[in-house]
């Protein structure tokens, strides 16, 4: 398996992997879209012991709608969120798939929160739907 980095935007912090994702997903829900600027979120998880972070991060702790919490690190240089840890899975970590900035990164498997999807919105197909 080859390394992946995840990096901010100015390189300050980093979360880098040699490890397959166990889920990649996408999010329709709207605190996602918010955090993205983008019509849904995609994410990657990994096993927390194969993710070394290194840089300085500032962190936000947000409540769903389901009432899990998840703390996001974002660099507080330049703003990008690099990775996430749901309280309710801590040997996890959730990296956007974005911050990999990687076309040849794997498709999503699982869609979440169908009901808030964008009516333009094309899904892979074989994905498995939550609404």
């Amino acid at each position: 398996m080859p390394l992946r980095q995840a990096s901010c935007t100015c390189g300050q912090l980093t979360a880098t992997t040699d490890a397959e994702p166990g889920r990649v997903s996408i999010c329709h829900c709207l605190a996602c879209q918010r955090r993205t600027g983008s019509v849904f979120g995609a994410q990657a998880r990994f096993p927390a012991a194969s993710v070394d972070i290194t840089g300085d991060s500032t962190c936000f702790m947000r409540v769903g709608d389901s009432g899990g919490r998840a703390r996001f690190h974002f660099c507080p240089v330049c703003g990008d969120t690099v990775y996430y840890v749901i309280e309710a899975q801590p040997e996890l970590v959730a990296i956007p798939v974005g911050a990999f900035a990687d076309p040849q990164f794997p498709p999503p498997f699982v869609s979440v929160y169908e009901e808030r999807m964008h009516g333009w919105v094309r899904l892979p197909e074989g994905i498995e739907h939550h609404h």
